[in-house]
């Protein structure tokens, strides 16, 4: 887990890089990047994101995925910006928990 501090060592924000074995090898993704309201648009975001890139690359990790709701639009074009590249992808979601 990755923090951003402020003044006075207040957290403005914090991302997670969680990695996982699979029968292909070690892989990354880049979990709740989340900053402050009034801490954004000023690069904390990306900094917690490179900070993450940063650590994969010292892991020797081939690829890092995230995922972010199409309505971020500000996260979305930083992610794209940065060079991740969007994926087309079917992802489905079966609730364990009866009402979810």
């Amino acid at each position: 887990m990755f923090l951003a501090r402020g003044g006075e060592g207040r957290i403005l924000g914090s991302a997670t890089l969680a990695t996982f074995r699979s029968p292909t090898g070690l892989h990354g993704w880049i979990e709740d990047v989340v900053v402050d309201q009034g801490a954004r648009r000023q690069g904390i975001g990306k900094a917690l994101t490179e900070a993450c890139l940063d650590q994969a690359r010292e892991m020797g990790l081939r690829e890092v995925n995230l995922t972010s709701r199409s309505s971020r639009c500000y996260a979305n074009q930083l992610y794209q910006a940065m060079g991740f590249i969007r994926r087309e992808t079917n992802l489905y979601r079966y609730p364990l928990e009866e009402g979810k």
